[in-house]
């Protein structure tokens, strides 16, 4: 049975990575792997009672993961649909290729820690479209994005699905998180940018670019401003104020999204409720929920009943034991795991990682969980294709994968590495 688990998954996960040669999406093949493991688990196995119990409660970690991110997801559409971040963005203005350079990986440090690293990616590049003209200064500014939202989704516990997943399952607290992996994921961005602010000159963008252009900017009466400047707010508000949720009443954090969600559904419906049903229509959450990736939610859904069974039926934790023994070091191991999470998918990994190490030999904030947050979190900028960040740039730039890998990925390796070591160091002095 155990063999046969492997090859399925396996299987599965090479069609995976070959999403774009076969023409297959992932989430079909993620979804077939995942019942297929535990339909080999549920015949194989005598004891129907205890595969009943495990596949109960994987679901329900599950579960807790979907609805955090579905929950997410809505409250920044409805954001985006009231075009609240443009409240954000429009301040952005300089003609200093540069400048332009570090305001935007900055700022797209400080938004993927308070959204996500894949809304970031997106919003920033919108960004970059309408202030640089010239495609190969665009190009390296998308790059950097990538570099950038990767490393400021790592160190919070909204920032990024596998911190996320980490932060769900007792892993990691919020406070600790923040406080151990700020400097190193800064690090991971402020290397690869300082060493591109040494490779170009310093620029000044053509009068014609829309920095320029106040008139660019379609008008806003006050009263469509004001309702942008209240959705931003409770959106915002409310993403930092679920940490504190979790913290203050120790219910899942699944339950503190939810409540922003309706909470701000409220807001949205009052801002319009002397609209037609026409014109509400767009604002509506209904309309948000259409717009959030569905298909994101059935591939984790998918992939984390695959590492499941894989848990359930000890196949991790033989694997676990099988490196500690191979390459003995643990923080070797973690490394290595950072750096595979940029040629495939990273929650996955690190939900294979959560299933080897147990919580009773690496209680919540040991270094192994801190250590792999960063390292799943920042390794994905290595490669175009390591992060759903890189993907979304990709399709919008039409980034080329060797371009990425001439112009960027050594860079991102570089700050890789330099926050990894950050990282241990900080920890080796504060033990």
């Amino acid at each position: 049975m155990t063999f046969l688990l492997i090859s399925f998954f396996v299987v599965g996960y090479l069609l995976i990575t070959l999403e774009h040669p076969i023409k297959i999406n992932k989430t079909a093949t993620a979804l077939i792997t995942g019942v297929v493991c535990w339909t080999a688990y549920a015949l194989f196995d005598a004891h129907t009672e205890s595969v009943m119990h495990h596949l109960g409660e994987h679901l329900a970690q599950t579960a807790e993961i979907l609805f955090f991110l579905m929950g997410a997801m809505t409250v920044v559409e409805l954001i985006d649909v009231h075009d609240g971040f443009t409240l954000i963005t429009d301040r952005v203005a300089s003609r200093n290729i540069r400048t332009l350079l570090w305001i935007i990986s900055l700022l797209a440090f400080v938004l993927s820690a308070l959204l996500d690293n894949l809304t970031t990616a997106i919003v920033m590049v919108s960004v970059a479209r309408k202030l640089i003209r010239n495609a190969e200064q665009r190009r390296i500014v998308a790059g950097m994005i990538i570099v950038a939202s990767n490393a400021g989704g790592a160190w919070s516990p909204i920032g990024d699905v596998t911190t996320t997943m980490l932060w769900i399952g007792e892993q990691v607290t919020t406070t600790n998180i923040i406080r151990t992996l700020l400097l190193p994921s800064l690090v991971s961005m402020l290397v690869p940018l300082m060493l591109l602010t040494r490779m170009y000159k310093s620029e000044t963008l053509p009068a014609t670019s829309t920095a320029t252009k106040g008139i660019s900017r379609p008008y806003v009466t006050p009263m469509a401003r004001r309702e942008r400047r209240i959705m931003l707010a409770t959106g915002l508000g409310g993403m930092l104020f679920v940490p504190i949720f979790k913290t203050v009443t120790h219910l899942p954090p699944y339950m503190g999204m939810l409540l922003v969600l309706g909470v701000i559904w409220v807001v949205s419906e009052v801002l319009h409720s002397d609209k037609d049903e026409a014109e509400r229509q767009k604002f509506t959450a209904a309309y948000a929920l259409s717009r959030i990736d569905t298909s994101s939610i059935l591939f984790f859904l998918g992939i984390l009943l695959a590492v499941g069974a894989l848990e359930s039926t000890g196949v991790l934790r033989a694997l676990a034991e099988s490196l500690n023994q191979s390459v003995g070091n643990l923080d070797v191991i973690v490394l290595l795991i950072g750096i595979v999470s940029a040629v495939v998918d990273n929650v996955p990994i690190v939900a294979a990682a959560m299933g080897m190490y147990d919580l009773q030999t690496y209680p919540t904030d040991a270094k192994l969980w801190e250590f792999l947050a960063y390292c799943a979190g920042t390794g994905g900028s290595i490669l175009l294709i390591g992060s759903a960040a890189g993907v979304a740039v990709m399709g919008m730039e039409k980034l080329e994968f060797g371009w990425y890998l001439r112009k960027i990925s050594w860079l991102a390796l570089i700050g890789y590495v330099a926050g990894a070591v950050v990282y241990l160091a900080e920890f080796a002095l504060i033990q």
